[in-house]
């Protein structure tokens, strides 16, 4: 069993690290490795930077209020081989996973976008139809509305006409009556015949008184 103090690496010690495990230990071999902790994410990362090695992580610790130790065991060649192998097997699966999940993701989405414009199409001219029949039906309803102004227009002509006609027609019979009136006052009254004495009866002769 190996101690190394790497916090005078502060939060770049990983490198050395793994060239500590490789080159100061044996197969089998533990090692004990002091670091700052920094902001934390150093714990984190070191034991993901001795699985990505391959190498077993022991124990992970607070060392005091401010430093962490972990402790490593080096594998043998063939069983780092082996599980970097396996490592690198998870990580092409997970790549190849992350980029099926990616496509489908990205055919969903198009998918989406696709029902998305066709919604908005279908609603659009769903719209410009409504609006299409209420503006024929507006313009029905205008036609309608001025052909029944027409008709009435119309209709109120010829009855004014009418009235027209009838009143000239009246009017000019009470003209043609006054001015026949008037002819008729100014013409002198015709004479009367003069009428002949009645002939007188001869008078019977009296006769006589009988003696």
């Amino acid at each position: 069993m190996k101690r190394y103090d790497l916090r005078h690496l502060h939060d770049d010690f990983y490198d050395r690290m793994v060239e500590l495990i490789d080159s100061g230990l044996k197969a089998g071999e533990v090692g004990i490795f002091l670091f700052e902790v920094g902001d934390f994410s150093s714990i984190q990362k070191s034991a993901d930077v001795i699985k990505e090695q391959g190498h077993d992580l022991m124990n992970s610790l607070k060392f005091n209020e401010v430093d962490w130790t972990i402790v490593v065991k080096k594998v043998d060649d063939e069983t780092k081989k082996a599980r970097l192998e396996a490592i690198e097997t998870a990580k092409v699966a997970a790549a190849k996973a992350a980029a099926e999940q990616e496509a489908a993701e990205k055919a969903a989405a198009e998918k989406a976008e696709a029902e998305k414009i066709a919604a908005e199409k279908a609603a659009k001219e769903a719209e410009e139809a409504a609006a299409k029949a209420a503006a024929e039906e507006a313009e029905k309803k205008a036609a309608e509305e001025k052909a029944a102004a027409e008709a009435a227009k119309k209709e109120a002509e010829e009855k004014a006409a009418k009235e027209k006609a009838e009143a000239e027609a009246k009017a000019a019979a009470e003209k043609a009556e006054e001015k026949a009136a008037e002819e008729a006052a100014k013409k002198p009254a015709p004479k009367a015949p003069a009428r002949k004495p009645a002939a007188r009866k001869p008078r019977a002769k009296t006769r006589g008184k009988a003696k």
